[in-house]
């Protein structure tokens, strides 16, 4: 006898306007900050005391491993990624606060926070949407 494993419900497929908009959200702020972040330590604003290649890997690799599922549609992956975005919310609200006297530091920072909000809200609410949408197939 052979057992089938079961089928998973397709992920990608027809989404309700709310859902795609959701989704590109979340798509935005992850790969904005993946951008960013590079930008920032190696061109925007250099850090003085510790190694560019150190910060890069400390800022980049938390958003490496969900990459596959976010750009996949994974709702489970939106869901959890969207604490991952909260270290960045808070390195980016730590910085702003902190270099208010360096504009250039200071907007970077904000651009952070806001691209990890679009991450969170985006994920949080695209994976409660497409869970519902595929358990209504």
């Amino acid at each position: 006898m052979t057992e089938q494993a079961p089928q998973r419900p397709p992920v990608v497929g027809k989404m309700a306007g709310k859902t795609v908009t959701a989704r590109s959200a979340a798509l935005i702020g992850a790969i904005g900050l993946l951008l960013l972040m590079p930008a920032w330590i190696f061109w925007l604003s250099p850090p003085l005391n510790w190694a560019p290649w150190f910060l890069l890997a400390l800022s980049t690799l938390p958003l490496l491993p969900p990459l596959a599922g976010l750009l996949g549609g994974r709702p489970y992956t939106y869901a959890w990624t969207a604490f991952i975005s909260m270290i960045y919310f808070t390195h980016g609200v730590v910085e702003a606060w902190a270099s208010w006297a360096e504009p250039r530091v200071r907007w970077l920072a904000l651009a952070e926070v806001l691209l990890s909000v679009l991450l969170y809200l985006g994920g949080v609410m695209y994976a409660r949407w497409r869970s519902r949408e595929l358990k209504a197939h």
